[in-house]
């Protein structure tokens, strides 16, 4: 099978393939998703066998609208309804308890839960609704790898395993949703996204932030609370804020292999780099940098050369929050350390 190109004149045809039961990847305003009827077991179980996904990794269930939402969920409380309000479509995904059958195991991960997310992209708003289901939307990628902000990303990724591709151009933010638990007694962001604490806690008051290690036989909640994610094939670094760039080159130079440095163009016109680096520009301030991470990470993978990536840290504030949270697990929390440098 060879996967199919869907330009936004085709929605109808994307549209009749997952009323078929296949999987057809869509755009979001964060990453691109791999969709499949919610609804359709079979097609479900397809999915993680497409990425090569842990089955007990819950899906995020994308809808066009709160009545679709309403079909689901065991109730929707009103302090969810003021962030459905507020923030959708966009990019907040919101844990529901869901009503009891409502939804296969698969979809859930075998949870009383479910995670639903009104995208902020038209054509997938039309796709879902001229399929006339929800649909699940994991990053369409192989599992663990940095995700898609591209049509072609998926392309390189799943090619003759998914049907077609909903092509839209590369992705806004870059990163992937907020997901907020509400199905607990005090609201918990369980991931972190472009909509932050603060955009939340204006709506709603008081929240928390996810402190919990998911144990090795325990179920996340959440997409990326337990496996590792958004990894290259080469070892991250992070170079953390105040770390004198000039060591980070020395450092460079004196490996026997091509490095990555992904850094903002001030940086990159600052440094006089030597031949075995390969620069990837994070443009400028962390809004830039989350939109191009994943896309920096998935080009050094395509250069066999390059065995190590060094990456520009943001404070763990509001959007960088979650610019850290990607960069730390495709780092596997390892930092640059200046010590190591002769």
């Amino acid at each position: 099978m060879n996967t199919k190109i869907y330009r936004l004149n085709q929605i109808d045809e994307a549209a009749a393939a997952i009323r078929r039961g296949e999987l057809v990847a869509f755009p979001t305003e964060t990453v691109y998703g791999l969709g499949a009827d919610a609804t359709n077991e079979p097609a479900v179980k397809n999915v993680y066998l497409a990425k090569g996904r842990p089955s007990d990794n819950p899906l995020i269930v994308h809808v066009n609208s709160v009545a679709m939402v309403e079909q689901y969920a065991a109730e929707i409380p009103e302090k969810a309804r003021k962030l459905m309000a507020a923030f959708w479509p966009g990019s907040l995904t919101i844990i529901l308890k869901i009503k009891r059958g409502a939804l296969s195991k698969t979809v859930t991960g075998g949870l009383s839960t479910v995670a639903f997310r009104f995208p902020d992209n038209q054509p997938t708003l039309d796709l879902i609704g001229k399929a006339g289901v929800p649909i699940v939307g994991p990053s369409a990628n192989t599992s663990g790898k940095p995700s898609p902000t591209t049509a072609q990303h998926v392309y390189h990724d799943l090619n003759g395993k998914i049907t077609g591709i909903l092509d839209d151009g590369p992705t806004r933010v870059g990163v992937e949703s907020t997901v907020l638990d509400m199905s607990t007694e005090t609201p918990v962001i369980l991931r972190p996204g472009a909509v932050t604490k603060q955009d939340i806690e204006g709506v709603i008051g008081s929240i928390d932030l996810n402190h919990h290690q998911v144990g090795k036989n325990e179920t996340p909640k959440a997409p990326g609370m337990k496996y590792k994610h958004y990894a290259p094939s080469a070892q991250v670094y992070i170079v953390d804020d105040g770390t004198d760039w000039s060591t980070v080159v020395r450092w460079i130079a004196q490996q026997p292999f091509d490095v990555g440095v992904m850094a903002e163009e001030q940086i990159l016109q600052q440094l006089t780099l030597p031949m075995n680096a390969v620069q990837f520009s994070l443009g400028t301030g962390v809004a830039d940098a989350s939109a191009r991470l994943f896309d920096g990470l998935r080009g050094f993978d395509d250069q066999p050369n390059v065995k190590a990536i060094v990456t520009e840290a943001f404070p763990a504030k509001n959007l960088g929050r979650a610019y850290m949270n990607r960069l730390n697990k495709s780092a596997g929390g390892a930092h640059f350390d200046p010590a190591q440098v002769k």
